[in-house]
């Protein structure tokens, strides 16, 4: 088991190692506009997640994952070249679902702003139901009394 510290370090070397290979161009037409957004490796620093997003519609992020996952072999060699490491980690793409999880959420929060403009606006004409002041007052008792 590594330790955890190295794994981040790794992960992170990772990330700009594929990142600075995508730039530079992978001869894949298939290939869109793909960002590397994070990259998990296990504690025994054998297998790394690379989670990655694609502007475009929803074929072109198809594409754009099997292209990724046709170069998977030469990325994984080039990741071998520039880390320091015994065993080079295997690599897997997954499509992160931000972008989505993120217009759900102002989806979400847009609705919560339409109903606390809802509530604040039936509190300003809001009535008391009986008496302003419900709660029984002590009797204050006259001298002539």
């Amino acid at each position: 088991m590594a330790d955890p510290a190295r794994a981040a370090k790794m992960a992170d070397r990772i990330k700009v190692i594929v990142a600075k290979r995508l730039e530079r161009g992978i001869k894949d037409p298939r290939l869109g506009f793909v960002t590397i957004t994070d990259v998990r490796v296990t504690g025994d620093l054998q297998h790394a997640s690379i989670f990655y997003t694609v502007y475009g519609t929803d074929e072109e992020r198809a594409d754009s994952a099997a292209a990724l996952k046709s170069a998977t072999g030469m990325l994984r060699s080039e990741v071998g070249k520039n880390i320091t490491a015994r065993l080079t980690p295997s690599l897997e793409f997954i499509a992160d679902a931000l972008p989505e999880n993120a217009q759900v959420l102002e989806g979400l929060l847009a609705e919560a702003r339409a109903r606390d403009a809802e509530v604040e606006g039936l509190a300003k004409t809001a009535q008391y139901a009986g008496d302003e002041d419900p709660y029984v007052k002590p009797r204050v008792i006259d001298e002539d009394e």
